[in-house]
């Protein structure tokens, strides 16, 4: 895909933070937008500061195939389909294996996966009705290393990447391009919206302290992060890593793929001694 121009972007997860910004610089770049978040006055308000010449935004819980398909449908008769959807929508839960209630981890993964999983069903058949579309599902830097304290976290967005290339893998050749996005530290408010109970070192944690914690060493603005993200679609790039940290924990993971577990119990260890306990 070459432009954005005069096509339909549909994101889910556009209340706040990446999706926010990725529906602003969409709109700047000529785009209609479809919005979905289930905080609707946050979505709304991305509509208003985004201001595309068409669009619309609406309360969807990505946990439910009726909203889900509903979007989709509303999507194609409202705006004649879509020619991105970018499923965003995501959710962060810190605690313990033995510890996490199994509600918490279940929740997590209706939202991580499975909205990645009926945003892909539900738009497809649009996308395949066009002569150039995208598809871009968002995993993170913790679909490619694990850490304690977020197994869950680890789970959904380990199965994002697998489901988003497998679909690659299927679509390669037709109209529909495929990315999988792994952003590091984004300074958004995934972690002050989450579930906290335990952090990485198994010690009992507030989610405004983890997210105070978080704040410290996310680096990167989801504004920044929206524009790596439109620059790989914009080259078809099958992933995205965002953030200098991202593309860092990849390359370490890649040189040392079992290995890298014992330096990022390095890494907690000193970050600890810095008051840091993610």
């Amino acid at each position: 895909m070459k432009t954005l121009s005069n096509k339909v972007v549909a994101i889910t997860g556009a209340g706040s933070g990446i999706g926010r910004a990725l529906a602003c610089q969409a709109a700047a770049s000529g785009a209609a937008l479809a919005l979905a978040d289930w905080n609707e006055a946050g979505v709304q308000e991305t509509l208003a500061l985004a201001r595309p010449s068409k669009g619309f935004a609406r309360k969807v819980d990505v946990r439910s195939d009726e909203e889900v398909s509903a979007f989709a449908r509303a999507v194609e008769s409202e705006l004649g389909g879509a020619d991105v959807v970018v499923n965003n929508a995501g959710v962060a839960i810190s605690d313990t294996v033995g510890s996490m209630k199994r509600a918490d981890f279940e929740w997590l993964f209706q939202i991580n996966f499975w909205g990645v999983v009926r945003g892909t069903e539900a738009f497809l058949p649009q996308l395949l009705q066009k002569a150039d579309a995208h598809l871009v599902n968002v995993s993170s830097i913790f679909g490619v290393v694990a850490v304690p304290s977020q197994s869950a976290y680890n789970a959904s967005k380990f199965a994002v990447r697998g489901f988003t290339e497998a679909v690659a893998q299927e679509l390669h050749g037709g109209p529909v391009h495929v990315t999988c996005v792994c952003p590091g530290g984004v300074r958004t408010n995934i972690v002050r919206n989450g579930r906290a109970v335990k952090n990485s070192q198994g010690e009992a944690v507030t989610t405004e302290n983890l997210a105070k914690d978080f704040d410290r060493v996310a680096k990167t603005t989801p504004e920044a992060a929206a524009r790596e993200i439109w620059s790989g679609v914009l080259r078809n790039a099958p992933r995205i890593l965002v953030g200098a940290d991202a593309k860092a924990v990849a390359l370490i993971q890649r040189l040392f793929p079992v290995g890298y577990m014992a330096l990022s119990r390095m890494l907690q260890k000193r970050l600890a001694r810095r008051g840091l306990k993610l």
